[in-house]
Formats: structure tokens, sequence, C-alpha cells
């Protein structure tokens, strides 16, 4: 078995595609279009990432999305941890630890700070007992109207640990997910961001700035119930008002933030002092 580096080449891109369609079938939305985003256009870098190849067959792959992000009050560049799969007749011989190792050596040398991911609980063992992740604490999940129960999101922001960095061009490739694009709203005097969750009436919903009165006239949100799924510091809340939480037995499975110093001055954020959000991983 041999170990590659990932790449974003067109014609790996295929074979990533029909690895994906083999394991993962109702996954529809990982097709080539799909993969070329989240693969090249990222304006913060290529993934990160390796395949395991017996002679021409591709028998696993495993990638990490490049990122921004704050972390203890510095700019830093961390990986997402995400996209995975071993062909059925490979699975039990350990691969996705042999890629995962790899891939963090490998952003540990290119100067990645952390790597971070969400896992389901089936999925959150193996990352921390093998793979050497803390396991921060589960998202919350609430549904509601109007803006999330935060002070404000410099006050978010000043309080957090750990939270991603957006830039323009990196808002811009991200509202662009060609499966699930988001639509950025004015929400009061913040700007937003919401996409489709599959759901009628219920949109996926980010709240990512305070709004400059000079920013570009948005739209307005969406009619209807939004759905959050992150973190806020507990330094930033307020009174929740109009919003609720989703009861447990209404989720599919608790979604939990790990996460894993790559650089030796790297700490692990307080779990209370995470501002996080859908925009932030690969949920909707």
């Amino acid at each position: 078995m041999e170990l590659r580096q990932s790449s974003p080449d067109s014609r790996l891109l295929s074979q990533y595609r029909a690895l994906f369609a083999t394991c993962f079938p109702d996954a529809t939305h990982l097709d080539e279009a799909y993969l070329a985003w989240l693969y090249e256009a990222n304006p913060s870098g290529h993934v990160v990432g390796f395949d395991a190849w017996d002679g021409d067959v591709l028998a696993a792959h495993y990638v990490c999305v490049p990122a921004e992000a704050m972390l203890h009050g510095k700019p830093s560049r961390v990986l997402l941890s995400l996209n995975t799969a071993t062909a059925p007749s490979y699975q039990g011989k350990g691969l996705f630890t042999k890629l995962a190792n790899a891939t963090y050596a490998r952003g540990a040398e290119l100067g990645f700070d952390a790597v971070y991911g969400v896992a389901n609980a089936n999925s959150t063992p193996g990352f921390v007992k093998k793979l050497g992740f803390e396991l921060l604490t589960p998202l919350d999940a609430a549904v509601g109207v109007g803006r999330l129960p935060l002070v404000s999101i410099a006050a978010a922001r000043e309080a957090a640990e750990f939270s991603r960095a957006w830039d323009q061009a990196s808002l811009e490739w991200r509202s662009r997910n060609p499966a699930r694009p988001y639509r950025l709203v004015r929400s009061g005097d913040r700007i937003g961001a919401e996409a489709a969750t599959g759901r009628l009436g219920l949109k996926a919903w980010a709240e990512l700035d305070d709004a400059d009165p000079g920013a570009p006239r948005l739209p307005s949100p969406s009619l209807g119930l939004h759905l959050q799924l992150g973190l806020i510091p507990d330094a930033a809340r307020t009174r929740r008002t109009g919003w609720m939480d989703v009861p447990d037995r209404f989720r599919t499975s608790p979604l939990n933030l790990i996460f894993k110093p790559l650089a030796v001055d790297t700490s692990t954020p307080r779990s209370g002092a995470i501002f996080f959000g859908q925009m932030d991983f690969d949920a909707f």
C-alpha cells in the first residue's frame, strides 16, 4: 500500500468522486463540481491530505481544508478535518489512521497551528483515542427568529479563544458552495448568512458581523424559523428571546467539536470560549 498526497487534479477528483459514490451513495452532493470548489478554489489554499493506493486502485482518501482563524487572540492557520472514505474491501486495515497521521504531520510541516472538526457520536471516540484529538463540547442546536442571543459579534469575538476569521474572498468562496449556497442578509444591525436545510420553512443561520452602516444593501432574512448549530462564548451570551433549544429526541446525532494542536506552542481553547457556527464547518 502506497500513501500519496491528495491533489485537486481533475483526474484525481473523478476518482475521489467514484470512491465517495461507492462509500456514500446517498451523498449526491459529492460530485466533481463540489470537489473542485472545495479542494482547489479555496482562497486559503488547496486541501491537505493523503490517499492510499493499492497499485492503480484508490483504497482510501482523507483531506483537511485550510482556513484562517483567531486562536487565543492571534491570527492562525488551521485545518478543518473533513472528507474521508475507505473502499469497502479495504476497511478494517487501519488506513484512515495512517492517512490522518500523515496529514497532520504534513500540516505541521506547512505551518498550520491546529486541526479541528465536527464529529458525530460514532466517530468521536476514534478521533479522541486513536488520533489524539480533544473533545471540546457538543454543539448547541437551537431554532428561532431574529438575532442570536449574544451581546454583539464584536463581544463574541473578543471573548472567544477560537473563532474562524472570514475575509471578503473567503466569505464569497464559502457562500458559493455549489451543493448548498449561502445567502448574505441583513438582520437588524447584523449581517447574517442563511442556507437551505432541506426542511420546509427552516433555514440554516449564522451571524458573521455587526453590520457596517456603509455596507452594501442586503436583503432581509427569509420568513420562517432559523436553525443555529454552533457555540457562543459564555461571556458574550445574553438572555435568549425568540430562540429555543432543539430537544435531543429531534437531533439525529449529537455533533461534537474536536480539536488537535499541531504546533508545539498551540494550546486547546476552553469549551466556554468558542464562537462557532454553520459557516465554520460543513453542516449545510
